[in-house]
């Protein structure tokens, strides 16, 4: 029963009660998904990505020189955002970083682990990108697991005195009034970056940034162990991270990462709103939520 006057694909992503997504952040990543390069761009520049990133990275292994030039991937990072991605787009970038720093210091700090540091990486602007704060980034992933998991952290009985403390996110500045020649989406212009980021970084270091998106999966393991809340569970890729694999996707996996944490914040969110650990389904947790 076809009703050609039913509701847009995008009017039910908005609404969708299995997307635990904040509205304002959820109505940015809806607008920058309906921008114009999403539709015309993306199919193209995503696959002269991927068959530039493959040569770079089957080049860079041959060859017996191992170099890699971070700053000046820093800088073509953010000369590129400043003047070619969209306003929308450089805050969903920015705003992951905070996101994920959350997620790591919630279970640093709710692990029951003593003398874990937590993480400072807190980017507000388009400048904090810089310095490295892409490596840092990955790298705090595996340094917070590695500390977590070496202390039996993920055995751990799940607690009912969380520290939700750490999930605030500040105000960003995606400089809006900087001059633009185009504004592109957050998936094209991944498909673009991940291009310096292959090509700037040694085999090593690309190899192990692309296995820290497969990560998610002891990630939200790990926040499944602290809060007891299965619903972490049901976002896992579902294959443990035992598999060392560069030939991917990666600017769609940064994508799919993202929108991960995402969910996973809003989900810790919604616990701390509620003064207590969330224990069933979300859509139950909703509705005693709004009770």
């Amino acid at each position: 029963m076809y009703d050609p006057s039913g509701p847009s694909l995008w009017e039910v992503m908005a609404v969708d009660p299995s997307i635990p997504i904040d509205q304002a952040t959820l109505r940015l990543m809806i607008r920058d998904q309906r921008r114009s390069s999403r539709t015309l761009l993306y199919p193209w520049i995503r696959i002269l990505s991927r068959v530039t990133v493959t040569l770079i990275v089957a080049g860079k292994r041959v060859c017996p020189v191992r170099f890699s030039a971070h700053a000046a991937m820093d800088r073509m990072c953010l000369w590129f955002l400043r003047r070619f991605v969209s306003p929308d787009a450089v805050s969903l970038l920015i705003r992951h970083f905070i996101v994920e720093t959350n997620l790591l210091n919630f279970c640093v700090r709710n692990a029951g682990v003593p003398g874990v540091p937590e993480v400072s990486l807190r980017p507000t602007t388009l400048a904090d990108l810089g310095h490295g704060a892409v490596i840092e980034h990955d790298l705090n992933v595996y340094r917070v697991l590695f500390a977590l998991g070496s202390a039996g952290a993920p055995g751990q009985r799940a607690r009912t005195d969380l520290d939700f403390g750490m999930l605030a996110v500040p105000d960003i500045d995606p400089e809006p009034r900087t001059r633009r020649l185009l504004h592109l989406d957050i998936q094209t212009a991944l498909c673009v970056m991940n291009i310096p980021f292959a090509f700037c970084l040694t085999p090593a270091q690309y190899r192990r940034a692309v296995h820290s998106l497969r990560l998610d999966t002891s990630l939200l393991s790990m926040l499944a162990a602290v809060t007891g809340d299965s619903a972490f569970l049901g976002w896992r890729a579902g294959f443990p991270p035992v598999r060392v694999d560069s030939n991917v996707d990666v600017p769609r996996a940064v994508y799919e990462h993202a929108v991960l944490c995402e969910c996973a914040h809003a989900r810790l969110g919604q616990s701390a709103r509620a003064g207590r650990p969330a224990r069933t389904g979300y859509r139950s947790d909703m509705v005693s939520a709004e009770r």
